[in-house]
């Protein structure tokens, strides 16, 4: 993807600092992402049929090169693989532990990064994102934040999601409330940039027999959903599990207030129209833009 210089320049003027580590705003206008985008497919009605992306503002996000030890460079690229669209985020947890602190994030990335590789023999960190304790979004899988990349993240159900991955482990530890703004921001930029509704639900097919669902099963998934609704697993423990629903319900609300202020700006003149009841010529009125999606 092309970048305009002059938009280059800005990002980087408006680059913030993270734990000595450089935040850039997501290089994609929000709301857009290159490429054509297929019609979603509803589960069960609740989630439109097709959908315009949701202008939600993207969050900042740590980039992957600022957490690569430069010393150790991949022996070759990772290949990147990009959908068409993403409908669902699967949410998982890390099973690190929940102490540390922010200079520690880089460490256990690289850590996460190296058993991925070198243990699971992909050639790149399964997750899309990553997301720490204290509400620090990094960048995980190659590919660029704003596209649809293809993870390694959940056994049958890469295709069409995201896989977004909170640092620790969530089995009965209270979940940081940094950590679930921080998700639910992440799955309302994420997913609007598709037309995709965090409240709706979506048919997605197997493609592993190793997941819940035999290969060439479909099945309808929450918008949000955590790694067990797809796989045996406990991921991502019971106490993050539980707040899924409000990660949904917060992410929807993001979407909603920005398909609001789009409306209030999505103006147009009203064409000369001189009947006696009608506006006057020349007249203007707010016209909203019409999300498209079901509320």
């Amino acid at each position: 993807m092309e970048i305009d210089r002059r938009l280059l320049l800005r990002r980087v003027a408006q680059a913030t600092s993270v734990g000595g580590l450089i935040v850039l705003p997501a290089l994609g206008r929000p709301g857009l992402v290159t490429g054509a985008v297929s019609a979603a497919r509803p589960g069960d009605g609740s989630a439109p049929s097709s959908a315009a992306p949701v202008a939600v503002a993207a969050p900042a996000i740590v980039s992957r090169s600022s957490w690569q030890a430069p010393a150790q460079p991949p022996t070759q690229a990772p290949t990147v693989q990009y959908d068409r669209v993403v409908r669902v985020a699967f949410v998982h947890h890390t099973d690190n532990p929940n102490s540390y602190a922010p200079q520690d994030v880089p460490e256990i990335l690289r850590e996460i990064h190296h058993d991925h590789l070198e243990n699971r023999g992909w050639d790149d960190i399964g997750y899309n994102f990553l997301v720490d304790r204290f509400g620090t979004i990094y960048e995980g899988r190659a590919g660029g934040v704003d596209r649809p990349v293809v993870g390694a993240h959940t056994v049958g159900f890469n295709r069409e999601t995201v896989g977004i991955a909170a640092i620790g482990t969530f089995d009965d530890a209270e979940v940081p409330e940094a950590l679930v703004a921080a998700t639910s921001a992440l799955v309302a930029w994420r997913l609007g940039l598709c037309g995709s509704d965090p409240g709706g639900r979506y048919d997605l097919t197997s493609t592993n027999g190793d997941s819940r669902f035999p290969a060439g099963t479909r099945h309808t998934f929450n918008a949000v959903s955590g790694h067990r609704d797809a796989f045996c697993t406990t991921c991502p423990g019971e106490a993050l599990y539980a707040l899924l629903p409000r990660i949904a319900e917060r992410a929807a609300a993001i979407q909603r207030q920005a398909d609001a202020s789009q409306a209030r700006t999505d103006w147009q003149p009203l064409a000369p129209h001189r009947s006696a009841t009608g506006p006057s010529a020349g007249q203007s009125r707010w016209t909203p833009r019409l999300p498209g999606r079901a509320r």
